[in-house]
């Protein structure tokens, strides 16, 4: 009995205990897509006891009472907590987590998180670029970060754009490195937007780690991949849209046009040719003939999930885009797909492969020139109708030789270009013990680019350069080939808690091969596109036909050592070392190294528990980086000019000569680059501010030297040798701003501000040089822009006005100034000699910005969601040139404030036919390129997640968004965010096609 007694009492006690624990069930859903999460952990606090969720994102605990604390965790996701109470069931909705100094930040060869990180990197997210709707993905970054300018090469269809990181480097190729999950990838426009996961730029000494191609700055693109342990989840984004011009450059209209030539040819002493203006009207608006509204329409649909051991993504995309000029006749088609896996092979053993095709097709008039459509349209006549009374095109008789008709243009132009591309990569990744890893990574990409283009027979009207006697077809097929491997074995370790130890190294082998067919045929049958081809034409010439090929190859091995203690004093040290076929043996390899460092302050006793500072960390770096971007084997001559031979005492043969001269002594040009920078968050890291200053110096950059032309540099096909000549300095401020607060649980709201501000100068040229020149304005003028030390690169050149003669007295007064009378333009001669000049040219602007901003705000209201995205531009010039300025060709409104007596301004000259200097290059054609573009403006609203679960949708979005919605500006044409890519021809408008407003309505469902 004395030994029952004890046992009833502990089986008493146990069932006590049993009947004290509660059991809690529910799921756990993100925020993001409403979708269950898979492998939540949950966690009974203070205790060991914890489970995760299932497939379903289910899950079930037994807690000990009711005063028990379950925690509910996710990676990337915000740590909650509840007290169980008297409930049994708790459903949990779990969002990303706000703390962003636990983001994860891709570096190059690895990533690193916000706190840790040293350098200065700009990080656009899916989320942003979503929210954009970009054609393209650089118009994502355009404002959505500091020390980042984006300008755009022309607004039609599968048009380029400009990417320039703290500023211009080079004379030569400024373009960044981009690649594309590690691999180099440089045409963005067969990428689909939609796959992109993460866009992080390197702008510091840091990106060093990528060596001779990291001068310009590094962009690196992440595309999206699937996730193990997750449910198959199914994404479709659509948009439809409608486009139209979001300007008009205002023009004289016929009547206004008839008097103006009248008072021209009168004031040159001619016989008016308008005997009557009454009766003409306003005439033809030959922008409102070229300009039209134009479709646009994206599709992309997407699979992803995974289990336990793999993950997996599938998805394909359709984007169609036509032309505000020129319709089909200027279009862009896109059809891309893409398939990754992530795959444990075993514990230790990881595949990783991404695989995208996509085949585009574009279509292109002539555009961004002298005689392209838009140029045409300016100067066109308004009181030319489009046809004649036979319904034939209008000749634009009388205009000069360039300008031609417009709409006659579009319809004898037919140019078109097929890409096909394939790119790809595929990695093993090997965990040889705890916290030491091997990666080997293979990567690809494969280009098939064909073009065709037909000129028709065509006559434009007397004496145009456009007229074509005959038909003629080109075509070309170019195959771009190139492989990239990389071997990288990775260390990270933390010892006692405290000390952290990265440790990288790797190899990388490069090479990328060109081979070109190109040709020519004349005589196509009936003169007609539909039997445009080289097997139709009558006729190939000698020369006709031609191939080309190219090679590049790139080793290179690297390594890179991160230390960190405690969080608070963190450290890098980067080398890499090239070797490069695009330079001699004995200048064939570089060494390139970079230091950073990084000092957490708020994990120092005096700030660790400051109430107003959440974090605060000063980051140093200094490094150099190189840049080798320049034609292949570009320090050996090749045979690529044309010649004139004589054979057998008289015969001329042709043949080929020596191209451009070699240089076997060129090598890389040098980026040596200081940055320091604060980051600062306060409010609870609802704010956060980072400020950096930098100076970048470009050094012995590679220029195209100046030579006698006695060494046969000015034949066809010739060329002048590449030297390392000169040096380029960027320095700048750059300031970011970011605000994000939930204000209440149904209101989210979030803005951001970065500027800029840059100051580019040149320290030196090549010896004996004073300046280099280039550009062009007008027909037959100086070349406009400059290169000179002291002075920004690609500096307008030319004469200083000071406004208009108003009488006969100060034309008689004022320096002797050719053809100079009442009414005209007066110049200032700035050397004194009492007579104006060439040497009386002086700076006269810059197309370089002072500074560049970026602005969003977004608001999130129940199910209700707003953005606004604007950039700007402050303090360059551009230079108006787009108008011929012939006696007969039209002129834009502006002239309606000519000069046509005493003191009636002092802007616009006279209107004469007479012989005049008016038409110099002077500051009367240059003006400021300030601008601020609202660039987009979305309201979405999610439909509830109760109603869409009824049909099987986790998430439903619609949406309708504008794109280039206003932008504010002075300046006179279509688009002042405009660059040829140049630095020597930049900001010299000859009428850039301009980009399109889009009006858009979309929708994001997941199933």
């Amino acid at each position: 009995m004395k030994k029952i007694i004890p046992i009833l009492a502990l089986l008493f006690l146990t069932s006590s205990t049993i009947w004290a624990q509660f059991q809690v069930t529910g799921t756990v859903i993100s925020t993001e897509d409403n979708l269950p999460i898979i492998g939540a952990s949950i966690l009974e606090k203070g205790t060991t006891n914890g489970v995760v969720t299932d497939l379903d994102g289910k899950y079930a605990i037994t807690v000990g009472s009711a005063e028990s604390i379950i925690q509910f965790s996710y990676t990337g996701l915000e740590t909650v907590e509840f007290v169980v109470g008297q409930r049994n069931t708790i459903d949990v909705n779990m969002s990303p987590s706000q703390n962003v100094l636990d983001e994860v930040v891709v570096i190059g060869y690895g990533t690193s998180s916000k706190k840790e990180l040293t350098g200065a990197v700009n990080v656009v997210s899916a989320d942003e670029i979503e929210a954009l709707n970009p054609t393209r993905l650089e118009q994502a970054l355009q404002g959505q970060g500091s020390g980042v300018q984006i300008s755009s090469q022309s607004g039609s269809p599968g048009g380029g754009f400009n990417i320039r990181i703290r500023g211009i480097s080079t004379n030569g190729d400024n373009r960044p490195l981009i690649l594309v999950d590690g691999v180099r990838y440089e045409d963005l426009s067969a990428l689909d937007p939609a796959d992109i996961e993460s866009v992080n730029v390197l702008k510091d000494a840091t990106a060093s780690i990528y060596g001779v191609q990291a001068a310009n700055g590094v962009i690196l693109i992440t595309t999206k991949k699937g996730k193990k342990n997750s449910k198959p989840r199914v994404n479709f984004d659509a948009y439809i849209g409608q486009q139209e011009t979001s300007r008009k450059i205002p023009v004289l209209n016929a009547t206004e046009y008839a008097i103006l030539v009248n008072e021209s040819y009168a004031n040159g002493g001619s016989i008016p040719p308008f005997n009557t203006v009454s009766g003409l009207g306003t005439g033809t608006d030959w922008q409102d003939e070229v300009f039209q509204t134009a479709p646009i329409q994206s599709y992309n649909l997407s699979v992803n999930g995974g289990g336990d051991k793999i993950g997996y993504s599938v998805g394909g995309a359709a984007f169609t885009q036509d032309g505000i000029v020129g319709g089909d006749k200027a279009s862009f088609e896109r059809y891309s797909a893409n398939v990754g896996i992530t795959a444990d092979l075993t514990d230790r053993l990881v595949f990783d492969t991404k695989l995208i095709y996509s085949h585009q097709r574009r279509k292109t008039l002539n555009e961004n020139a002298i005689g392209s459509v838009l140029f045409n349209a300016l100067n066109m006549a308004p009181t030319m109708t489009p046809f004649d009374e036979n319904g034939d095109f209008t000749l634009a008789n009388g205009l000069g030789n360039e300008v031609v008709n417009p709409l006659q243009q579009i319809a004898n132009t037919h140019n078109n270009v097929f890409v096909n591309r394939v790119f790809g990569n595929a990695s093993l990744q090997y965990t040889i013990m705890d916290g030491l890893s091997f990666k080997t990574k293979m990567g690809f990409n494969f280009s098939n680019v064909r073009a065709k283009s037909f000129a028709p027979i065509a006559n434009y009207g007397l004496g145009k350069v456009f007229n074509t006697v005959e038909s003629s077809v080109s075509e070309s097929q170019e195959l771009f080939y190139g492989y990239q491997w990389d071997n990288i074995l990775s260390y990270n370790k933390t010892y006692n808690d405290v000390h952290t130890v990265k440790v990288t190294l790797g190899t990388s082998l490069q090479e990328e091969r060109y081979e070109g067919l190109y040709a020519t045929g004349f005589g196509i049958p009936n003169n007609d596109v539909e039997f445009a081809d080289l097997s139709q034409a009558t006729e190939i010439r000698p020369n006709g036909a031609n191939s080309g090929q190219g090679q590049f190859r790139l080793a290179s091995a690297f390594g890179r050592l991160e230390y960190g203690y405690n969080l608070k004093y963190l450290a890098s040290l980067i080398v890499r070392r090239d070797g490069t076929s695009r330079f001699g043996p004995e200048n064939r390899f570089g060494t390139f190294a970079a230091g950073s460092l990084a000092w957490v302050l708020t994990e120092e006793d005096f700030l660790k528990d400051s109430e107003v500072i959440d974090f605060l960390k000063l980051r140093l770096s200094y490094g150099v980086s190189g840049n080798d971007k320049i034609r292949d084997f570009g320090y050996v001559s090749t045979l690529s000019g044309e010649g004139t031979y004589v054979f057998d005492g008289g015969t001329l043969v042709e043949g080929t000569a020596i191209g451009a001269l070699p240089n076997p002594e060129i090598r890389w040009e040098r980026n040596k680059q200081f940055n320091a920078g604060i980051d600062l968050y306060l409010l609870n890291g609802d704010l956060t501010m980072s400020l950096d200053y930098f100076n970048k110096e470009n050094q012995d950059l590679l220029l195209a030297v100046p030579v006698s032309g006695t060494n046969g540099t000015a034949g066809p096909g010739g060329g002048v040798p590449l030297a390392n000549a000169g040096s380029i300095r960027n320095t700048g401020f750059e300031l970011s701003i970011g605000y994000q607060k939930q204000i209440t649980e149904d209101l989210n709201v979030n803005f951001n501000y970065n500027v800029t501000r840059l100051n580019n100068e040149t320290l030196s040229l090549n010896d004996g040089v004073a300046f280099i020149q280039g550009g062009q304005f007008g027909i037959g003028q100086l070349p406009p822009t400059r290169w000179e030390v002291g002075q920004p690169i690609g500096y307008f050149y030319g004469y200083e006005t000071d406004g208009i003669f108003q009488n006969q007295s100060e034309v008689d007064a004022g320096p002797s100034q050719q053809n100079a009378s009442v009414g005209d333009l007066r110049y200032v001669d700035q050397n004194g000699d009492g007579a104006i000049t060439v040497d009386d040219r002086v700076k006269i602007g810059s197309p370089i910005p002072d500074y560049i901003m970026g602005f969003s705000f977004g608001v999130n209201w129940k199910g209700f969601d707003m953005s606004a995205l604007a950039d700007a531009q402050i303090g360059n010039e551009l230079v108006r040139n787009y108008e011929r300025n012939l006696p007969l060709t039209n002129k834009t409104a502006y002239y309606k404030e000519r000069w046509h007596g005493a003191n009636t301004t002092t802007y616009f000259p006279r209107m004469t036919i007479g012989a005049n200097d008016n038409d110099l290059f002077s500051d009367f054609w240059v003006e400021k390129g300030d601008y601020l573009r609202v660039k987009n403006v979305q309201l979405g609203y999610t439909l509830p997640s109760s109603l869409m679960k009824s049909i099987g949708v986790s998430k439903l979005r619609i949406y309708g968004s504008i794109n280039n919605l206003f932008t504010f500006t002075a300046y006179q044409g279509y688009d002042p965010n405009i660059s040829s890519g140049d630095p020597l021809n930049a900001g010299i408008d000859i009428g850039y096609y301009p980009q399109a407003r889009v009006y858009m309505l979309g929708v994001n469902a997941n199933f």
